[in-house]
């Protein structure tokens, strides 16, 4: 039976000490042997959400979609949402992205802005944040005054969990960092230094944001991830056959095929969590449901305790909840939150925070 967790924030006291991988094996043989299991599980988590989310929400109105005579106009939202595509020397192919831009962007030239970067999950694409709820919290937050403006960037990250593929011929994490960025920076009014930029994702996107914001902390100041794909187990033997074949053929665009451990490890966040001297200035803020249905949480709290463990200070908070939008349309605000006080370091601090 598994025993109910505390509602909020927990924040363990405690520290586990964990052997760095280039000198002692970090896990038993036969723990080790297991971590691909909970890998296509992550996969198997972000299928279902897609399609439990591809069909819309009712109406609220009930009747139908159609609109109600006798109601005033719309309320003005307060983000315009920009849509373009990047072409991709490294790719070699283009690459589409969104922006959500505050209300009067055009208006309000020249003002600068902060950026924060949105990975989406897996089977999602650069327009999910927008249709599925997260441009409503957001403006939710600065029509409430709780945040100040600044752009939120989704680009389409496709299936390649945002890492340089193990073949070498999808180098996406070369094309966000070398290409991509620098593209926005000419595109939009950002403000371009590092503490002016943050890195956001869920699921698949949330691991993408660990690994990105961990390897380049010179180009992003602040990391979020919510319910993070991060594995502490992996199978062995690997299936073949049915969903799980399936499974684990999508991992292998990014990782190898046949899968290859080595490469997953070098590029998992909770390898990179174990040398904090690279993460330097960095803030970090992660959270998860204590009932995600995936088990993610089981990761988020092994993150917890390797950053504890090297005395890295970061936000982490296990919250109710499940998996997938349901999770995000409630808690996605603390990340928000949590970013705006990261760029609003200049003595506008917003009231509130991520610690609720």
């Amino acid at each position: 039976m598994r025993l109910p967790r505390p509602p909020f924030c927990i924040r363990a006291s405690g520290s586990r000490h964990i052997a760095r991988r280039d000198n002692v094996p970090w896990r038993a043989a036969d723990q080790k042997g297991q971590r691909l299991f909970v890998v296509i599980v992550v996969i198997t988590a972000l299928l279902a959400d897609t399609l439990a989310a591809s069909s819309p929400p009712a109406p609220a109105s009930g009747n139908g979609g159609l609109l109600d005579p006798l109601a005033g106009p719309a309320p003005a939202s307060a983000t315009t949402l920009d849509c373009g595509a990047v072409s991709s020397s490294i790719l070699g192919r283009s690459v589409d992205y969104c922006v959500a831009l505050p209300a009067d962007y055009n208006s309000s030239a020249p003002a600068r802005y902060p950026a924060l970067y949105y990975l989406h999950g897996l089977f999602e694409n650069e327009r999910s944040w927008s249709e599925r709820g997260g441009q409503e919290v957001l403006d939710g937050l600065v029509k409430g005054g709780e945040v100040g403006k600044f752009l939120v960037v989704l680009p389409d990250g496709g299936k390649t969990f945002y890492v340089n593929s193990y073949d070498g011929r999808d180098r996406y994490e070369d094309f966000f960092t070398k290409e991509f960025v620098p593209a926005i920076d000419r595109l939009y009014r950002t403000k371009p230094e590092r503490l002016e930029r943050g890195i956001a994702g869920t699921s698949m996107g949330g691991y993408g944001a660990l690994h990105l914001g961990m390897l380049h902390s010179d180009l992003f100041g602040s990391v979020s991830a919510q319910s993070a794909a991060l594995a502490p187990k992996f199978p062995n033997p690997l299936p073949t056959e049915g969903r799980w074949g399936f499974y684990v053929r999508v991992l292998q665009g990014p990782f190898g095929s046949p899968l290859n451990e080595a490469y997953w490890e070098a590029n998992n966040p909770l390898t990179l969590a174990e040398h904090p001297e690279r993460l330097a200035g960095l803030k970090l803020y992660f959270d998860c449901g204590d009932h995600d249905r995936y088990g993610f949480e089981e990761g988020a709290q092994l993150l917890d305790r390797i950053l504890k463990g090297k005395g890295f200070p970061h936000e982490f908070f296990l919250r109710p909840g499940g998996h997938g939008w349901d999770y995000l349309r409630q808690y996605m605000k603390y990340a928000l939150l949590f970013h705006w006080q990261c760029f609003d370091s200049g003595g506008h601090r917003s009231s509130g925070g991520a610690q609720r």
